[in-house]
């Protein structure tokens, strides 16, 4: 009977470890509250932005480069990089970098009137421009080029 009742216990023992080592754990939920690093861009996709700007009511920050451009390059390094550029931007825009020199970089160029590099230029959702701007710009240039630009946004109407 001894040996019944141990075996017994061993076996409800092991039953036990099974059902607690089988059961799923939640996961951890990791909330992301680091600040941006950087400006999160769409890669040259007009198209893609236009879709996501109707979708989430906002403008569309563009910028306008070729690969060649030594100030498109310093825009990328520095002022692209900006933690309070980077924030600004992701939170009330979304932004597209577009090579004006391949895919569709040439059509787009033409029908912009496109002139030098860097050309930034904000659009509302439906592709009007609203604001633009040619060269190098430090971060807090941007930012207020930024908000410039959303200062001429319509309220919705509730």
């Amino acid at each position: 009977m001894r040996k019944l009742s141990a075996l017994l216990s061993v076996a409800v023992l092991m039953g036990l470890a099974i059902l607690f080592f089988s059961v799923k754990k939640p996961e951890a939920v990791r909330i992301d509250t680091a600040p941006a690093t950087q400006i999160n861009f769409i890669e040259d996709s007009w198209g893609e932005a236009l879709k996501q700007a109707a979708a989430q009511h906002k403008y569309i920050f563009v910028d306008a480069y070729a690969t060649w451009c030594g100030p498109c390059k310093m825009l990328k390094a520095t002022t692209f990089k900006n933690a309070k550029a980077a924030d600004f931007f992701n939170k009330n825009f979304v932004n597209v970098a577009i090579d004006m020199e391949k895919g569709q970089g040439p059509e787009l160029a033409s029908a912009w009137g496109m002139q030098a590099y860097p050309t930034l230029i904000i659009f509302d959702s439906a592709g009007n421009p609203v604001l633009g701007t040619v060269g190098y710009i430090g971060a807090n240039d941007l930012i207020k080029f930024g908000q410039k630009a959303l200062s001429k946004k319509p309220v919705p109407a509730h």
